[in-house]
């Protein structure tokens, strides 16, 4: 009986964790984080690949994953070349902008030559 017990603790645990997983949502037909920002896609990255390293990353902070996400429908998570974990979308990194101060800002809409654009679903 006990077994049973942690099997279905273990079952609902799983199960949660899954469900609080969910990297991002929709607002006003963008993607944002879980904080309201925006987030976007840069065009240099290809195949699932994150260029946007050093210098760029700080300005574009990735949208990271944390140990024990799991991705699911069209999310998937990526490795950086840091060795960090990011999310992507239809296998694009998705990242914030430092220059958007608040929620529903999308200052980083074609930035530097058109190159990011607002993450859409």
């Amino acid at each position: 009986m006990q077994i049973h017990k942690l099997a279905l603790a273990l079952l609902a645990s799983a199960s949660l964790a899954a469900y609080a997983a969910a990297p991002a949502m929709v607002s006003n037909g963008m993607v944002t984080g879980s904080n309201g920002m925006t987030l976007y896609t840069f065009d240099k990255d290809a195949d699932g690949k994150s260029v946007c390293n050093g210098p760029c990353a700080a300005n574009w902070p990735p949208l990271l994953a944390m140990d024990g996400d799991t991705a699911s429908g069209d999310y998937s998570i990526i490795t950086r070349d840091d060795g960090k974990k990011q999310w992507a979308l239809k296998g694009k990194p998705l990242y914030y902008w430092v220059k958007d101060t608040k929620p529903g800002d999308t200052t980083g809409d074609g930035f530097l030559n058109n190159v990011w654009h607002v993450a859409k679903p």
